[in-house]
Parts: C-alpha cells; structure tokens; sequence
C-alpha cells in the first residue's frame, strides 16, 4: 500500500496548506530581510577568516542584474526536477508494465 493513500483529502489539504505557511509566514513576518544564497554567505565567511582571500574561478556568464540570476537559478532548479521526475516516472511505469505482462512474455524476455 503506498503511504500517501492513507491521507485522507482533509490530511492532505493540512500538509499543501501548512507547505504554504513555511513560504509564506517568512516574507510576511521578516519584512525588510535579506534572502541571500548559501554562496554570499560561504564568500563573507571566508573574508573573516582570510581577508587577502580572491576566488579562484569566476561565473562564465554575469547576469545583468539579481533577477535575472534567480529566473536563471530557478529555471536550472526546474530542468534538474522535471528530469528527475521524469526518469522516476518513466521508471514507475516501466514497473508496472513489467507486472501487467502475462508470464509467458516476462519469461520470453529473461
């Protein structure tokens, strides 16, 4: 039995909307704060410790400003997902069409 058919839709519509207070609940109450990637934040960490620090490798690209950076951030993220779920899904059916075959033809193909 898979673990989400034992979610009823009431069970289910709590987890979208507690998933849209975690997103939501931040910008509301942390007005003003910056959001800043891991990136910035390793960098700074680094000049405390190393202030003569330089980077060793610098982007190929420079976007022309940060939203554009976080479109191509997100685009990256989006690609990378539907890959992902595309072979888990691509694999899931293969599954099944495995299990759905007579066994005359599973034992054809071994």
């Amino acid at each position: 039995m898979k673990p989400s058919a034992n979610l009823t839709p009431l069970g289910r519509l709590a987890i979208v909307l507690c998933i849209a207070a975690l997103v939501i609940l931040p910008l509301v109450f942390l007005k003003g704060a910056e959001f800043g990637g891991a990136d910035g934040q390793a960098e700074a960490a680094i000049t405390q410790i190393d202030k003569t620090y330089k980077p060793w490798a610098s982007p190929l690209i420079e976007p022309a400003s940060g939203e554009i950076e976080s479109l191509l951030f997100a685009l990256q993220a989006a690609l990378g997902a539907g890959v992902i779920f595309y072979y888990l899904g691509y694999q899931q059916g293969r599954r099944r069409g495995r299990g759905s075959e007579a066994p005359e033809v599973r034992d054809a193909e071994l």
